[in-house]
């Protein structure tokens, strides 16, 4: 049987401008969903494993529209709850060269914002998983968010089912005040935490030194220290942070740093011109969770996360829709772009 990974969050509505109008030039937008831990759900999904979302949507046409997106990829949606108010929406204007992308959320009063851990079934939810994940974008949603998804990790543990995070600060959601306060108790309940530079920074309070995001400039150094110091905080098993370096909104390298705290992996650098970067961290996440879950090694495991991610720069819309074939054939070293016949 396929592992089984349990993915919760939100999901969302996305609006996009057509290629890379401006809002205010743009009188129509294109159509899709989207939302951090949806997005890995549906690439497991795609990847063969076994894909299940929890969440909560409005008992609508529009809820359901979410929901009918994700079953058209495989994603297990049964325990997705109804119930409130609306789905979140969240606009987006791609950047391109020096201009960078926009994004506007309208995602206040969400269903997801107003939830409580005993609409789910922790025990059906849990039943034959391998592998529980969630972000910090959850939590940063309400309260009753962060205490959804601190009863999720605390149930997965109990279970002795292996937990990640991908703390992904979204600072047009909470504080960083209120992120590290909330994130530092969730991470007790996680075994493989997953983030960038920022991220590692917003939400935990470790920053790598000499570097510097808006330069493209990175320091390996500064990150292998800050990992010590998670590992030797949270005793994490598994600690990876993408390396974005941006040239422009265009043209970024990508990379990844993975360790278990005491061994460091660097992956291969791709330098990738860039079609729609949203979701790409959710790529990599679920190019690690595949790799770790189904017995690949820490550094084969990054490898398979980075290339799945460089591919989804190229790939609009949210979600990754690489098949294990693409991947294995850049993990290759065959990135020429060539047609295939």
């Amino acid at each position: 049987m396929s592992k089984k990974v349990v993915t919760l969050g939100e999901i969302m509505l996305r609006l996009s401008t057509p290629g890379f109008q401006r809002f205010v030039q743009s009188d129509s937008f294109d159509v899709t969903y989207g939302g951090g831990e949806a997005n890995v759900a549906v690439a497991l999904s795609n990847y063969g494993l076994n894909g299940v979302f929890v969440s909560k949507v409005p008992d609508n046409a529009i809820g359901q529209s979410a929901i009918n997106h994700l079953r058209r990829y495989g994603v297990d949606t049964q325990h997705v709850a109804l119930g409130g108010e609306r789905l979140g929406i969240y606009f987006l204007e791609t950047g391109a060269s020096m201009r960078a992308s926009q994004v506007i959320y309208d995602r206040a009063g969400a269903s997801i914002a107003d939830v409580d851990a005993s609409e789910f079934n922790w025990d059906a939810i849990f039943e034959g998983a391998d592998w529980f994940h969630t972000t910090g974008i959850t939590p940063a949603l309400s309260d009753k968010a962060a205490a959804l998804t601190e009863a999720a990790l605390k149930a997965a543990k109990e279970r002795g089912i292996t937990t990640s995070i991908d703390l992904n600060y979204r600072k047009k959601l909470w504080s960083k005040e209120k992120a590290q306060s909330v994130m530092t108790e969730l991470c007790k309940y996680v075994d493989v935490c997953i983030g960038n530079e920022e991220d590692a920074e917003t939400t935990l309070g470790f920053k790598a030194a000499h570097s510097d995001i808006t330069k493209g400039e990175l320091n390996l150094d500064g990150y292998k220290d800050v990992i010590r110091q998670m590992k030797e905080k949270f005793g994490f098993k598994y600690i990876a942070s993408s390396l974005r370096e941006s040239y422009s909104a265009s043209d970024n390298g990508w990379s990844a740093l993975v360790s278990d705290g005491n061994e460091f992996y660097h992956t291969r650098k791709y330098d990738v011109r860039i079609v729609d970067r949203v979701g790409s961290g959710d790529s990599f996440a679920s190019g690690l969770i595949y790799g770790l879950v189904t017995g690949m090694s820490m550094a084969d495991a990054a490898e398979f996360g980075v290339a799945a991610s460089a591919l989804k720069h190229t790939i609009p819309g949210d979600l990754n829709h690489a098949t294990l074939s693409d991947v294995k054939t850049l993990m290759k070293g065959d990135a020429s772009g060539r047609v295939q016949r």
